[in-house]
């Protein structure tokens, strides 16, 4: 899955970071016909990308939509996650005015949303490749060593 992505190369950063987002819309009506889904694609990849996202996926059904997104270390899950819903929201429910009726407000989205880490290795190999770590013998990294460790040696 994000074996292909690019590494996002910063001043002092080196980053993969990949988020599952999932938005449900408000009272979790079912409010999304083809062509709003269709519609919500487009507008939530160009806010996304306008946050310097990079997009692998977005799909949904008629009460919720899936985001897999590549971030950039500098917003925060949450950050995005508030600008991506208020903006679509606004956007979908001015081109699409009678989806204000599923809600008191005119809101479309629930305030509600998931959201995971998504990587290509699963927890238990990242937890042996720490545990393991120090334990061969590289050149290129050497074990670090505390002065403690040093005079308990």
């Amino acid at each position: 899955m994000t074996d292909h992505l690019p590494l996002l190369h910063k001043r002092h950063s080196v980053t993969n970071l990949v988020v599952h987002l999932i938005f449900t819309t408000k009272y979790r009506r079912k409010k999304m016909s083809e062509t709003v889904l269709a519609d919500l694609r487009g507008i939530l990849a160009s806010l996304a990308e306008s946050k310097g996202c990079f997009v692998l996926e977005i799909n949904g059904e008629a009460d919720h939509i899936h985001l897999l997104l590549q971030m950039p270390p500098q917003i925060s899950v949450s950050n995005l996650v508030g600008f991506l819903k208020t903006n679509s929201s606004k956007i979908i429910l001015e081109r699409f005015p009678e989806l204000r009726t599923f809600s008191n407000h005119g809101s479309f989205w629930s305030t509600s949303y998931f959201a995971a880490s998504a990587g290509g290795v699963t927890i238990e190999s990242l937890e042996k490749y720490v545990q393991d770590q120090g334990k061969t013998k590289r050149l290129s990294s050497p074990p670090f060593r505390t002065e403690v460790s040093r005079r308990m040696s």
